[in-house]
């Protein structure tokens, strides 16, 4: 997909209701994110998953570049959260 229509998906899904999770650090995430976004930074998130939601929740998750968000993707996949959308980049957005 093109950033333009990866952005177009992203912003679809989180208008369905989709959890949109950055998996960035604080201090990235202050510089700024989308509004609906949630900060969890992929670091902390095999112990905070609960914080995303139970199994079964729809989530769109990005972070600078990519290849935190595919980590992400991973360890949410690994606590049973399968309707992943990976954005890849916030630039994206």
């Amino acid at each position: 997909m093109t950033p333009k229509e990866l952005s177009l998906k992203a912003r679809e899904l989180v208008e369905q209701g989709w959890v949109l999770l950055d998996v960035r650090t604080p201090e990235e995430f202050q510089l700024g994110h989308p509004e609906p976004a949630r900060n969890i930074p992929v670091q902390e998130l095999p112990r905070r998953v609960a914080e995303v939601g139970p199994p079964g929740t729809r989530v769109v998750v990005y972070c600078q570049a990519g290849g935190r968000s595919a980590m992400a993707t991973q360890i949410l996949q690994a606590h049973g959260i399968t309707d992943i959308f990976d954005l890849k980049s916030v630039s994206y957005w």
